[in-house]
């Protein structure tokens, strides 16, 4: 079995835009819709940067198809699991894995033995049009 694609970035906030944008060709080339799927990329991604990596810190994101579904997987250095709040109307954040969880067929986390975790979400393959 092949190794799905991968990409390893340093946090830091431009890293977002090149995960939307790579999941985005990865998904475009199997023939698949990019919205949700880059939407939840967005979301793993920028957590693992601001919740689980330093500056500079790498971050790994991968994507493949688990019986047909895409799964986007967000690897930090962070061994604290991901923790979906509930903010009021003035909070000005942490509002992405509420919406994540509305997004998604299922999401989790796993920790890794060399330390730090893995965030995965699957969500619904979309044929592009």
């Amino acid at each position: 079995m092949a190794e799905p694609p991968t990409i390893v970035l340093k946090a830091r906030p431009e890293a977002i835009k090149e995960v939307r944008d790579w999941v985005g060709l990865i998904l475009g080339s199997w023939g698949l819709e990019s919205f949700v799927v880059r939407t939840v990329a967005t979301e793993l991604a920028t957590n693992a940067i601001k919740h689980g990596s330093q500056p500079g810190d790498p971050i790994v994101v991968r994507v493949y198809l688990r019986d047909g579904r895409p799964v986007v997987e967000a690897w930090d250095r962070s061994d604290e699991p991901p923790v979906v709040r509930a903010p009021d109307e003035f909070s000005e954040s942490g509002r992405g894995l509420l919406l994540m969880t509305r997004l998604v067929v299922r999401w989790g986390t796993r920790a890794l033995n060399e330390g730090g975790k893995v965030v995965w979400a699957e969500c619904e393959a979309e044929p592009a049009h």
